[in-house]
């Protein structure tokens, strides 16, 4: 199976050969709960999320990624930040592709659907607040929850 490995100021890193705009989503219920994946390519948990398709907008790419990867179709509501440091790189075992992070995070609301896993998420499930930062998460994918948590006014750009 092709893996996901994520290098963050790592001198084994592997140089970047690419960079792609990717959205996440940061979804909530009706009872305040966040939308969690864990991902299939390396088991960490994350919100949904993935690569902006040419001819998509970004609110577009959001509500599809998130409806690939979950079950759950949302709304977008807002932004939480931008995240593009050079430092985290992304290797792709498949193709050997070494991505510079790149990912825009915004926040959503769930309209309908059912937490139901993917090809991409091998486990789907409404977390509560407090239980979100006791999951294994990348170090990138928890900056951007706690940042979400903590409900600062303003996004991140980074």
């Amino acid at each position: 199976m092709a893996r996901r490995i994520d290098f963050y100021d790592d001198p084994a890193a592997p140089a970047p050969n690419s960079l792609v705009p990717s959205v996440n989503v940061v979804v909530t219920n009706d009872a305040g709960e966040i939308l969690m994946i864990r991902r299939s390519d390396n088991d960490n948990w994350a919100v949904p999320g993935g690569a902006i398709d040419l001819g998509e907008s970004l609110p577009e790419a959001a509500i599809r990624e998130t409806l690939e990867e979950t079950g759950v179709r949302c709304e977008i509501t807002g932004i939480v930040g931008t995240y593009t440091d050079p430092k985290h790189v992304i290797l792709y075992t498949s193709n050997g592709e070494a991505r510079q992070e790149f990912s825009i995070v915004l926040t959503g609301r769930a309209v309908e659907g059912e937490p139901t896993p993917s090809d991409e998420s091998r486990e789907v499930r409404w977390v509560s607040r407090g239980e979100v930062e006791t999951l294994t998460m990348d170090r990138s994918m928890s900056l951007r929850v706690g940042y979400f948590l903590a409900g600062r006014a303003v996004p991140h750009i980074g």
